[in-house]
């Protein structure tokens, strides 16, 4: 029997998970994974750590599920995007990985952006200028670091360094190549005038290569910390937001997927390419089809934050009932109808914005607010954001027929029920969903030839219950989610004045 492991190197943990080729679902497994922010704006996390977290999790899965190591037939890695890891002559990380999120390299952003009109930019690219873009963050560390930056032989994404370390090759996936920057969404290849933008050498950019692709095998050193054989073919792998997508079931046109991770993303499933600044463009694992899609900075890690600075009250009492903080959280805030309006630009903003100069705002805050109102308006607003982007999707004029929400966040049921009271549409969640790392795995398998149709992707999940939209509650959310994006626009000036306090 043919076993598939699939690897997900994600923001707040890495997570493993072993298949077989008839929908079932071995072990998973999972490791924290540490982000650190030592500045405004930076968001760092270390890839020994993640190569680390490889190692334990792939013995634990092996053991756990009882499975020879003979029988691993193949190997797929996912992991958020596009992250920026230097690596030596070595395939050694020569410092912390700048993470998606991460704004700091804004001076850089304003030179990248004088080299070429933003309407150029967009149609070579696909998308716009936004902090998420990897020449940047290049600058950055060529003007702050730059030994870092001249010892650095080659720039990856964070599924390519482990698939790096897995193979002893250096390759980049075909999507954190179309989300840096550097690519020609017509030609799927660096283009010399976006290379240009930055002035780093073409050298330092890997190959591209297509999810499906076998890359290369496990080597025996990478064999030996890992505890299987050496000698199984690994395949370049994918954008942990497409393949978490395309686990819901988005494969057709009009599929929306909401995911409530460390960040938060939207994806919409189209047959057709939209080039918009708001947006990013990436390439959909069904060949043929791509995603329209969204990333917010700040999601679960906002929430996280707020449990860990300002609830630990409430974490103490959650403790003791027996139940996790966000939980014990969700009930204070089921008892909310709070006025209060919550931007979650913590990070600044991505999509649709493309602001990394945002920040996280409170609006209307009284001492007769607890945490309940503060826990909801977080909550509201991330999915207030959500609704910016299927705004923007409408504009292009994209249909939107199902809706399906996915990972950690998608265990609450009042964030779901607030998502689709906004979205005016039915959320369908979906269940026995590991996430991301299921979608890597179910490509090696579909490499081998061992997986036949796409579709198959079903036998591996099922849906959960549906939420359906209230119209008393959505047409209060009209209302509120205007005066949300009122407030953006009102303090957007005076964002760039506080960062300049800070600094």
């Amino acid at each position: 029997m043919a076993l598939f492991l699939g690897l997900d190197i994600g923001t707040t943990s890495t997570v493993g998970i072993l298949i077989d080729a008839e929908g079932h679902t071995l072990a998973v497994a999972s490791r924290p994974a540490t982000l650190q922010s030592a500045q405004a704006n930076w968001a760092e996390e270390d890839p020994e750590e993640w190569w680390q977290n490889v190692r334990s999790i792939v013995r634990e899965l092996m053991s756990g599920s009882g499975a020879s190591s003979s029988m691993l037939a193949g190997i797929g890695v996912t992991g958020m995007l596009p992250a920026v890891i230097l690596l030596d002559g070595k395939g050694r990380p020569i410092r912390r990985s700048i993470q998606q999120n991460d704004a700091r390299a804004l001076k850089e952003l304003e030179l990248f952006r004088s080299g070429m009109s933003e309407e150029e930019f967009v149609m070579l690219t696909g998308t716009g200028y936004s902090q998420q873009l990897v020449g940047p963050k290049l600058m950055w560390l060529k003007r702050h670091e730059p030994n870092h930056f001249k010892s650095a032989r080659h720039v990856v994404g964070a599924s390519d360094y482990v698939t790096s370390q897995l193979t002893s090759t250096i390759q980049v996936e075909h999507n954190w190549a179309l989300e840096s920057g550097f690519v020609n969404i017509a030609t799927g290849t660096y283009d010399e005038r976006l290379l240009e933008l930055s002035g780093i050498e073409p050298s330092l950019l890997p190959p591209i290569r297509k999810s499906q692709e076998q890359v290369g095998v496990v080597t025996a050193e990478a064999a030996a910390q890992l505890g299987i054989q050496p000698g199984v073919p690994v395949v370049a792998g994918c954008a942990d937001h497409v393949a978490s997508a395309f686990v819901c079931g988005a494969s057709m046109n009009g599929d929306l997927v909401i995911k409530f991770g460390g960040s938060a993303d939207i994806l919409l499933s189209s047959d057709r390419p939209v080039k918009d600044r708001r947006l990013y463009i990436d390439h959909h694992i069904v060949p043929g089809l791509f995603f329209s899609n969204g990333c917010m900075a700040a999601g679960g890690n906002l929430l996280n934050w707020i449990v860990d600075r300002l609830a630990s009250g409430e974490a103490q009492a959650s403790a003791a009932a027996g139940m996790q903080p966000h939980q014990w959280l969700d009930r204070l805030a089921a008892k909310s109808d709070t006025e209060l309006l919550f931007l979650p630009y913590v990070l600044g903003e991505k999509t649709p914005l493309m602001d990394p100069y945002a920040k996280g705002t409170l609006v209307g805050l009284g001492l007769h607010h607890g945490i309940g109102d503060i826990w909801r308006a977080a909550l509201e607003g991330i999915v207030f954001g959500m609704r910016h982007h299927v705004d923007v999707f409408t504009q292009n004029g994209l249909e939107i027929s199902r809706v399906f929400a996915a990972d950690g966040g998608a265990a609450s049921d009042l964030w779901l029920e607030i998502a689709a009271d906004v979205l005016e549409r039915p959320v369908k969640r979906i269940a026995r969903h590991p996430g991301s790392c299921l979608g890597a795995a179910f490509l090696a398998g579909k490499a081998s030839g061992a997986i036949g149709d796409w579709d198959r992707i079903a036998e591996y999940v099922e849906e959960d219950r549906s939420f359906e939209p209230k119209p008393a509650r959505s047409r209060r959310y009209l209302g509120k989610y205007a005066s949300w994006r009122e407030t953006y626009e009102r303090l957007k000036t005076l964002y760039p004045r506080l960062h300049e306090f800070a600094t």
